[in-house]
Parts: structure tokens; C-alpha cells; sequence
């Protein structure tokens, strides 16, 4: 197993719908015996509504991800002595990107007053490692792992989706984070893809933001 670099013990891992962070979160977190910590999205009774109506249950939706996810932060550093790492598939200020992509303004206003009130007691990753894709990829995912609320998604909503943490992440700053082009790698089922996501994620001399293009063999 890699050796834990000094510098990099909380590890986040993000992308849209689709992208695979879960997945590889689960997979860092049994090759690196790590603390794994997944957003609890099935505990959104407003999440398959939303998607039937996301002009109605929008706020619902989103608010109770929102505390949900707060509570859920609370908790990663508490007491844990026999992990050297923590990795998570979610960062809380991607709750911005959904917030800003699917309130009305009104709602948007309250849902502001409410996660600046919060925010500031957020931990921050010492990692955040981006899986950016495209839209076919992402949509064929999508149906791959058949969940029922999203057998309708549209695919408008995912490219606007993606459009919107492709903006968010090139102008984030809050912690180290690294891009990665995922759209023609399968670190599932080709082991020494994974190897080479983990190399680069456990690296120390990364800058502050980098963009990692995986070769792909034809």
C-alpha cells in the first residue's frame, strides 16, 4: 500500500451525476483502509419528486440536502483512531451549484442567508479531486446503475449540470484540487488506470490546482 504523504490526509471526491465519485471513493477507501464517508442522498424524501417536478420541489429538495449535509460534516473528525485517512464523495459547497441552478430568486435569497450562516464551520478537504466527463458518458452511467427516480433524468439537465461544476470547479480555490478527465477511462474494470488515479491523488508536489489527461490505450 502507498504511504500516507504528510500533506494529505481528507480526500474529496466530486463530479456530476454520473461521474463515478462514488465509486472511486469506495475504491481509495478499501485500498487505503480509509474512513469513508458518502452523501446520504437517499434520505431525500423529496429527491424522486424532484425530479417528477423540479420546479415545485426544488427548494424542498435542495434545503433538506443542505442541513443534511451540514449535520453530516459535523461528524467527519470526530474521534477515529484507527484510520489515517478520510475520504468523502461530496464537498459541501457543491450545494451551491444546485442552489444556484434550480432556486427561483426568492429562494435563492433565503437559502443564501442560511448557508452563510453555516459554511464558516465546514471543514475543508486537504484534497479535492474532480472527475470531469461528458454528457454521453455521464447519461450512459446513469442508466447503467438503474435507479428508478432517474430513469426520466433529462439529459438538458445533466448538461446544464455539467456545464455548472465545470465553472464552479475552474474557479475554485477553497482547497487543492485536481481535474480529472475521466470521460474515456474505466478505473473499474482496468486496475492500472485506478493505479495511476491513485498515483496522481496521492502525489506531494501537486500544485494548487492540476489537470490530469489519463492515457488512453486504443
Amino acid at each position: 500500500m502507498s504511504e500516507r504523504p504528510a500533506d494529505i490526509q481528507y480526500i474529496a471526491i466530486e463530479g456530476v451525476i454520473g461521474a463515478g465519485k462514488t465509486t472511486l471513493a469506495r475504491m481509495l477507501t478499501e485500498r487505503l483502509q480509509a474512513k469513508l464517508v458518502l452523501e446520504r442522498f437517499e434520505e431525500n424524501p423529496f429527491l424522486p419528486k424532484f425530479y417528477e417536478d423540479a420546479d415545485r420541489y426544488a427548494f424542498q429538495t435542495q434545503i433538506f440536502f443542505l442541513l443534511n449535509r451540514y449535520k453530516q460534516q459535523q461528524e467527519l473528525f470526530q474521534t477515529d483512531l484507527f484510520h489515517k485517512y478520510l475520504i468523502t464523495d461530496y464537498i459541501f459547497d457543491k450545494d451551491k451549484i444546485f442552489a444556484y441552478l434550480t432556486l427561483q430568486d426568492d429562494e435563492l435569497k433565503l437559502y443564501e442567508t442560511l448557508i452563510t450562516s453555516i459554511e464558516k464551520n465546514i471543514p475543508v478537504p486537504d484534497l479535492v479531486v474532480y472527475l470531469q466527463s461528458g454528457i454521453p458518458r455521464l447519461m450512459s452511467n446513469i442508466k447503467k446503475r438503474g435507479r428508478e427516480y432517474e430513469e426520466n433524468m433529462p439529459e438538458e439537465y445533466i448538461k446544464d449540470l455539467n456545464e455548472a461544476y465545470n465553472y464552479f470547479f475552474f474557479r475554485y480555490k477553497s482547497a487543492p484540487l485536481l481535474i480529472i478527465n475521466s470521460t474515456e477511462i474505466d478505473f473499474v474494470a482496468n486496475p492500472d488506470q485506478f493505479e495511476e488515479l491513485l498515483e496522481q491523488i496521492l502525489r506531494t508536489d501537486k500544485a494548487p490546482v492540476e489537470y490530469y489527461n489519463p492515457k488512453v490505450q486504443k
